[in-house]
């Protein structure tokens, strides 16, 4: 059974309801640079710079350049929050989520709430209330459709009509008088999707979180009038943190049909009984579910409009996700030793009805045989795509977004000590060379990062045919595995010595540091 759920005084909140859904850098030119990458690259293979598709499949939306047909640069589309002091703490992803979370501690939220019952953080700070504001009203959405918002791809409307979700979206371009219209005398709810692609601390608020959790972070905002609802009994498949902005917001949370679930559903509220938790939700103040919990909310009578912030996470990432990323891998890497895995099939094996009495038997055996392999750790676990698939569509570095990624500082020599940069945007994945020859794939190391990714895309799937394959490109630079330990190290290490690194020749330790420093990774302590 759920625990009754927590109330606090001050501090931050957030808000949530559905729908997630070869040489690097701008200065290779510099004579310096250039002959210490031509070096590095006659030496050994350690330098290459590769982009390689995402694997993952991504939802696909149609959806013209809204910049090109108003010819306003995206940057100036981009909307900063008011000069209100933030009630975060963004030393670092932990201190973020710390302070997201006052007074609750972080150790307790995980133990207790997590993917376990919902939480709700009550707020009286005035100042809490009023940063929360500026991170999304109705002023910021009137300005933004004057750059070309386009129905269903920027935003919804909609609303919940006898338990059924109507969506009352018109053709083209959202014309914000007719949307005022639809909201005031329809009582439409406007859901505006991913605000982060425009307001610049929703950026810095969601690139901490995907810091922190190391998945995706999504968000939406829902405007909903009096006495309206949006949208009806429903669970999603991702955590949910929900923060209000503006006016209030009665919530129902009910007991989940489907624990920790991996879809989206409707629920019809005859399957559903009684409320677990009937809260309204005020400026400044949190609420936290986990996915599967069934929702629904409404804005009260007497309330003018509700504004919410949805911030959504952990969308395909159970043991499951990693076994289906994982395992194929590592069969195909067992069958290379093992030769009773590579064993015939029987003869129409395929071609028969059901399955042949010893079937389950002889799997079972398998499956054992690689299980004990995997406790001896014979074979490396490699991601197929989870590793790729966040890389390649998570939000950039705070405030790097359209500056040119440029090495940091003098360039590293074999006496320094060196440190990553970044390195919360920074990940090693092992796996076969992608480079297409005849001879079989080699292993390799490929090191990705995301200080390149485009910020205005965040979250949005692949637009246009034409860019789909620059949207789910990777960034990164790839090494031979021999280079695994070092890299490691540099990326668990504070600092470290580039002459001790566990490279044999001192060339490969200086080469490996050039290369990642012109990539704009690496910096001299």
């Amino acid at each position: 059974m759920w625990a009754s759920c927590v109330r606090v005084v001050p501090l931050s909140s957030l808000d949530s309801d559905r729908e997630l859904n070869c040489v690097p850098g701008s200065d290779r030119k510099h004579p310096l640079i250039k002959s210490s990458v031509q070096s590095c690259l006659q030496t050994v293979d350690s330098c290459s710079f590769v982009v390689f598709k995402s694997l993952m499949p991504r939802k696909k939306v149609s959806r013209k350049d809204a910049e090109e047909e108003n010819g306003v640069p995206f940057k100036q589309r981009r909307m900063d929050s008011k000069d209100v002091p933030s009630p975060f703490d963004f030393s670092s992803p932990s201190s973020f989520f710390q302070s997201l979370i006052n007074p609750l501690e972080m150790d307790e939220f995980f133990q207790e709430y997590w993917e376990k019952k919902p939480l709700f953080l009550q707020r009286s700070n005035l100042a809490v209330a009023a940063y929360y504001q500026t991170l999304f009203n109705i002023s910021d959405l009137k300005r933004l459709c004057d750059y070309g918002l386009e129905y269903t791809t920027d935003l919804n409307v909609c609303r919940c009509i006898n338990g059924k979700k109507k969506v009352m979206n018109r053709e083209g371009r959202v014309v914000y008088s007719q949307l005022k219209k639809d909201f005031d005398q329809k009582r439409a709810t406007i859901q505006f999707h991913q605000p982060q692609r425009f307001k610049d601390e929703l950026w810095r608020i969601q690139e901490q979180l995907e810091c922190f959790f190391g998945s995706l972070v999504g968000s939406n905002v829902y405007i909903t009038p009096q006495e309206a609802q949006g949208l009806p009994p429903h669970y999603d498949d991702v955590e949910v943190f929900i923060l209000q902005l503006e006016g209030e917001k009665h919530w129902r949370l009910y007991q989940p049909t489907v624990p920790l679930a991996r879809e989206y559903s409707l629920e019809p509220e005859e399957r559903i009984s009684s409320p677990t938790h009937d809260i309204t939700l005020k400026p400044g103040d949190l609420l936290y579910f986990p996915r599967g919990t069934i929702h629904q909310a409404d804005t009260p009578v007497g309330v003018d409009h509700s504004t919410h912030l949805t911030i959504s996470t952990y969308q395909n990432m159970s043991w499951g996700d990693f076994l289906l990323d994982v395992f194929p891998g590592f069969l195909f890497d067992s069958m290379k030793s093992n030769i009773n895995i590579r064993t015939g099939l029987p003869r129409k094996f395929i071609m028969d009805a059901g399955p042949l009495p010893d079937t389950t038997r002889q799997l079972s055996g398998f499956l054992r045989l690689l299980a004990d392999r995997m406790d001896q750790g014979q074979e490396e676990l490699r991601s197929a795509g989870m590793k790729r698939d966040f890389m390649s569509n998570r939000l950039p570095p705070y405030l790097l977004e359209g500056a040119d990624i440029t090495p940091e500082g003098r360039m590293p020599a074999l006496e320094d000590t060196v440190s990553l940069r970044y390195k919360d945007h920074v990940l090693l994945t092992v796996e076969p060379s992608q480079e297409r020859t005849d001879e079989p794939a080699e292993m390799v190391v490929y090191v990705l990062h995301s200080l390149k990714n485009n910020r205005k895309t965040h979250m949005m799937g692949e637009h246009d045919d034409d860019d789909e394959e620059k949207l789910s490109e990777n960034h990164g630079l790839r090494f031979p595995i021999s280079h695994l330990a070092a890299l490691r190290q540099l990326h668990s290490s504070e600092r470290h010595p580039v002459a001790g690194l566990p490279l044999e020749l001192n060339s490969d330790k200086l080469n490996l540091a050039l290369s990642l420093w012109t990539e704009g990774l690496l910096q001299v302590c």
